[in-house]
């Protein structure tokens, strides 16, 4: 970036000027600065006593340091991104960027622009003077690629180029930029079946699966409801300026029971809603969501049917917001499209 000014004499001519000379990577760091373009979490934020998820919190601890590209697995709403935030603040790219960017929720014909940017007239409505892309951005940092399973197979060639050559070309340029870049991608696909099907490159696979971190659901992690439950209590009721509440035995029963198909997003929910009920007194039962007020069946004859607890909560959501696909996928914590595919396996019609 180059900007000049002129120096002015005394008799007001022009006898000099100041040139500023700024390498391009100081002004990327300047929008990452004002876009807020940081990891906010460590391991120290992230919340849970049992088995399975402290070993996968160890996991992704002793790996932080490394450089290689890591894949989370786990189903929506199980904190994925926070252990991408942690991962990077625990790695040698924490004094840089952190760039996340969900894959299923950019239009496919929009993608490698967000990613790879472009330059000035490299399409109709490219803005002028051109645009860095993810890539660019996240340079000397972390880029996060959520929801990878739902990427384009045109831009998942792309990407993988870009990987293995560690620069990247705007669309519409020439010019190689360099970059030095961590990936830690995301997904609630398992990609080995999405390989075998053809919908995911083999050979990015492979790129991407240096490291394998799966997040378990909130069902399996044994004790864990009730101790975010609490946390979640205690943090909407001091957002909100109640008395810090406690939950009924019946209650408290009520959710470890639960399956928590939305695992620990759907939880955070159920207990803003609660808090905002009960204003300060014991949380009962009619705080919560209806779904949960039902007595729920357990035993060996008798599982849960988890789709079709899905597809109550899918419904019971898009019909507190009169059916808007936006506002339903932002409260259900899932991509648009998912939030499609989601209607067509369940057969729901939108209203």
């Amino acid at each position: 970036m180059f900007s000049g000014q002129p120096i002015i004499d005394h008799k007001k001519e022009i006898c000099g000027g100041v040139a500023t000379i700024r390498e391009i990577k100081d002004v990327h760091k300047l929008i990452n600065q004002i876009v807020g373009a940081r990891a906010l979490f460590t391991f120290s934020d992230i919340i849970g006593e049992s088995g399975c998820f402290q070993n996968s919190i160890k996991i992704a601890q002793e790996l932080a340091g490394s450089t290689s590209s890591i894949i989370l697995q786990g189903e929506s709403g199980t904190g994925k991104e926070m252990f991408a935030q942690a991962i990077h603040n625990a790695s040698s790219f924490s004094h840089g960027p952190f760039i996340a960017i969900n894959c299923g929720a950019i239009p496919r014909d929009l993608i490698e622009s967000e990613l790879f940017g472009y330059e000035d007239g490299a399409f109709t409505g490219a803005r002028r003077g051109g645009r860095a892309g993810k890539f660019e951005l996240a340079n000397e940092g972390t880029i996060f690629l959520d929801e990878i399973g739902d990427m384009p197979l045109e831009t998942q060639v792309s990407l993988l180029r870009v990987l293995q050559e560690k620069q990247v070309v705007r669309i519409g340029g020439y010019k190689s930029i360099p970059i030095n870049v961590r990936v830690i991608a995301a997904t609630n696909k398992n990609l080995e079946d999405e390989v075998r099907k053809g919908n995911f490159r083999k050979d990015l696979f492979y790129r991407l699966n240096v490291i394998s971190i799966n997040v378990p659901p909130l069902r399996s992690r044994e004790g864990d409801v009730l101790l975010l439950a609490r946390y979640y209590i205690r943090k909407f009721s001091i957002m909100l300026g109640y008395t810090v509440c406690n939950l009924d035995t019946e209650a408290e029963s009520s959710l470890e029971m639960y399956q928590w198909p939305g695992n620990v997003r759907e939880l955070a929910n159920a207990m803003e809603r609660a808090v905002n009920l009960a204003k300060g007194k014991t949380i009962r039962m009619e705080h919560l969501p209806e779904h949960l007020q039902k007595p729920v069946k357990t035993g060996r004859n008798k599982v849960m049917d988890i789709e079709n607890l899905e597809k109550e909560i899918i419904i019971d959501t898009l019909k507190s917001v009169n059916w808007n696909i936006s506002r339903g996928s932002l409260m259900l914590g899932m991509a648009r499209n998912t939030l499609y595919r989601k209607l067509n396996k369940y057969g729901i019609t939108i209203q």
